[in-house]
């Protein structure tokens, strides 16, 4: 009898009974904007900071209202201008080039290799056409971090890290996050910490900083943040950065807390449910199976694989006959932007240039999502199910 799978891939856990207690709490006494708070309360918000801060062993942390806006912050911090390049993945989400747009900077992509990373000899050849590398972890893959570090100091490239994927990651023992200037994280559903939407930045520059808090709408209210910096620095930077408001809220930073005090056993969890699917997919005829470098420690919250060198035609059939089954893939190669998939051509707003040997792997890229309601006999059974639908076509069945 053929095998179905019949779990729901975008089914989160529910939100831990603390964290529950928490919002409630919040909700009870109203004080729900960041600032609102009563006379020696140390708000949600900012205590939400100040823990980040020390799990991550940053400096300063700033709780905003998405990803994407720590991102957009982080290059507004650092000094980039209109018209200015930044380089990026070609291999990323949208929100990634997104962010450099909405500063009016202009994208210049990077290659990514087989192993879904930064291709580091594509970005020599590139570091002397901007000041910044905007470093896209995607789908939680780590590049060389030493290597990558060296280059870009060596060309004084400014490097801010897209956590999006990697919180709770490292690289020889290095938290993601940790090696660039900053670090930009989200807590959007679908990542490690579930606020809905929501986004954290970290660095352990001072005048980065004060320029983020500021910029993500402090007002002259920045004292009562307890991971920044002094109100010295401050006084040098208040009257020339604007506002743009995307303050994190005291409802979201009380549901985040207890989450991230829980992050390193989810990250295991994550872990187990990944090396299940991984074990029984290695071996699969025209499959191939993406090997993580032992200075890696990764979050398998999600997982790819290649079918290198398929046709669209086979590859979509994989697709169809998986999800006739109950197994949700998507696919990073197809030549129209299709949920949240899409590729560095698709983005139009910006210039790009192909790239085949990128253009080769990005046609390869099949991703599914582990959520962690699934069981180690789900990712036993879903592998199972897309080994044996990459057969069949391989073998023309």
């Amino acid at each position: 009898m053929t095998e179905t799978f019949t779990g729901n891939f975008t089914q989160q856990e529910p939100i831990p009974e603390e964290a529950i207690e928490a919002a409630l709490a919040v909700l009870r006494h109203g004080r729900l904007h960041r600032y609102n708070t009563a006379p020696g309360e140390l708000g949600e918000t900012a205590l939400l900071e100040q823990e980040f801060a020390a799990q991550m062993g940053a400096k300063y942390s700033l709780a905003v209202a998405s990803g994407g806006y720590a991102l957009a912050t982080a290059l507004r911090a650092v000094g980039v201008r209109p018209g200015d390049t930044v380089l990026t993945n070609a291999f990323t989400l949208a929100p990634v080039p997104g962010s450099i747009a909405s500063v009016g900077a202009v994208p210049i992509y990077v290659g990514v290799t087989e192993q879904l990373v930064i291709d580091l000899d594509d970005l020599a050849a590139k570091l002397d056409q901007a000041k910044v590398l905007m470093l896209s972890h995607m789908r939680g893959h780590l590049c060389d971090m030493d290597r990558l570090m060296a280059m870009c100091d060596a060309a004084g490239v400014t490097v801010i890290e897209d956590c999006a994927h990697t919180m709770g990651a490292s690289w020889n023992g290095v938290p993601s996050g940790r090696t660039g200037a900053v670090g930009c994280y989200s807590c959007q559903t679908y990542k490690h910490v579930n606020s809905g939407e929501g986004g954290l930045l970290i660095t352990d520059d001072e005048e980065i900083a004060a320029r983020a808090v500021m910029l993500s709408g402090s007002y002259m209210l920045f004292e009562r943040h307890l991971a920044a910096p002094g109100v010295e620095v401050f006084e040098r930077i208040k009257y020339e950065t604007p506002n743009i408001s995307g303050r994190m809220d005291n409802l979201r930073a009380a549901i985040l807390r207890p989450q991230l005090r829980i992050l390193d056993q989810q990250v295991a969890r994550w872990n187990e449910r990944y090396q299940a699917i991984e074990a029984g997919l290695r071996g699969t005829p025209g499959l191939t199976v993406i090997e993580r470098p032992e200075q890696e420690v990764y979050v398998g919250s999600s997982i790819q694989f290649l079918l290198l060198d398929w046709s669209a035609e086979k590859v979509g059939e994989v697709l169809k006959r998986c999800a006739a089954r109950g197994v949700e893939l998507k696919w990073f190669g197809a030549a129209e932007p299709h949920g949240f998939t899409s590729r560095y051509d698709s983005w139009r707003y910006a210039p790009s240039e192909p790239m085949p040997q990128s253009d080769r792997v990005l046609a390869g890229i099949v991703d599914m999502r582990v959520p962690l309601t699934f069981s180690l006999e789900d990712c036993a059974l879903i592998a199972r199910i897309i080994r044996s639908e990459v057969g069949a076509v391989w073998q023309g069945a």
